[in-house]
């Protein structure tokens, strides 16, 4: 990644910069950031760093395709029929670099998406740490750094992080390893520290809005209801953005369900309603009946953000023509604390493949109970 392409972190860039230029690079560093907030950007920019010191012309040009040979990756894959029994990085290295020009800002479950292991164990094997060790005990090819980067480092098995413990305890002359992770916590004490932790904050709303905007042809109030909704993550606002035509579908059919839920107690053929609207529902693929159900929990999370006067963090602007000030003072604590349980335990029959029709009837005739029972 070049600096301009990753968003704000001004002053960690600025830090990761001096130590190039002063010659005080640390031969372990371990990123740490949430979801989307740009941990691997900020990694391959600092990587670019390190090795674009000699020969900056033609470093750069093979930076920009992932391609320099002294930049080593690692990160979690699994083993499949193509790839036989034990599978590495560079089995999956060319889809790797694909994914991560397609989306910089990618999450664990992108990946495994992207390479249909949606349903495997992905993690980082003894196997890979022998490779690592293997890699980095050759000469570098410009004669300078080395520098592996391990993305999704806290998914290393313990094998494979008792490899790289002694990797970074006695490390190759000019080696610099960088680890990637979300979080620390099935981590090695030993290996956080024996490495120079660099602590990425959540993204502030002002800078995804501005990612947004120089994207995607969002005007400015689309762009900073999605950063407030995306909640530091910018790969969640790309994904909500492009998803903004599915947002109005179940603005209308959240709508639709709540309107008929209230008259059921005065409208007898509106169960009916419901059980037809459940019926159209359950029609949809179950991943779109999962995001609409996850919809459906924020926009009930929105409304009562707005009967508790936390108007602030309210982004929410229905498109229907649905006063969400009228709705509010419908959903209290109490109703939220109910309607979240039904929703996901909708949410998880669903994903065990249980009858749809069945799960979303119930979840439709649970909400004239919530709505009329007491707030």
């Amino acid at each position: 990644m070049r600096k301009e392409s990753i968003l704000g972190l001004e002053h960690i860039k600025k830090h990761l910069l001096s130590t190039v230029e002063n010659g005080r690079i640390a031969h372990a560093q371990l990123f740490v950031g949430p979801s989307g907030s740009g941990t691997l950007p900020l990694a391959i920019f600092y990587a670019r760093a390190i090795l674009c010191q000699k020969n900056p012309d033609s470093c750069h040009i093979q930076m920009d395709q992932l391609a320099h040979p002294d930049l080593h990756f690692s990160f979690p894959s699994a083993s499949t029929k193509e790839t036989g029994s034990k599978a590495t990085s560079d089995d999956y290295l060319k889809s790797f670099r694909s994914f991560v020009k397609e989306h910089p800002y990618g999450n664990i479950s992108a990946w495994a998406k992207y390479v249909d292991l949606e349903k495997k164990n992905i993690e980082i094997k003894v196997g890979e740490g022998e490779l690592i060790m293997k890699k980095l005990s050759l000469k570098s090819y410009e004669g300078g750094y080395k520098v592996l980067i391990m993305w999704q480092a806290d998914r290393m098995n313990s094998e494979a992080a008792n490899k790289l413990l002694k990797l970074i305890e006695e490390p190759p002359k000019n080696t610099v390893i960088l680890l990637v992770a979300e979080n620390t916590d099935r981590m090695l004490n030993t290996i956080i520290s024996r490495c120079q932790v660099i602590e990425v904050p959540k993204l502030p709303v002002s800078v995804i809005t501005a990612g947004l905007q120089l994207q995607n042809s969002l005007n400015e109030n689309e762009s900073t209801a999605i950063a407030r909704q995306a909640n530091g993550d910018f790969f969640k606002a790309l994904e909500l953005a492009s998803n903004i035509s599915e947002d109005n579908e179940f603005e209308e059919l959240l709508i639709k369900w709540v309107r008929t839920a209230y008259q059921a107690k005065t409208k007898p053929s509106a169960i009916t309603e419901l059980i037809n609207w459940a019926t159209a529902i359950s029609s949809l693929n179950r991943e779109k009946q999962q995001r609409f159900l996850n919809y459906a929990i924020e926009f009930f999370r929105q409304a009562m953000l707005l009967n508790y006067k936390a108007d602030r963090i309210v982004y929410l602007n229905p498109k229907t023509g649905f006063d969400l000030k009228k709705f509010a003072p419908f959903i209290t604590g109490n109703r939220m604390i109910a309607v979240q349980e039904q929703i996901e335990t909708s949410l998880y029959h669903i994903q065990r493949n249980g009858n749809g029709k069945v799960i979303l009837t119930d979840l439709a005739i649970g909400m004239t109970r919530i709505l009329h029972g007491p707030s």
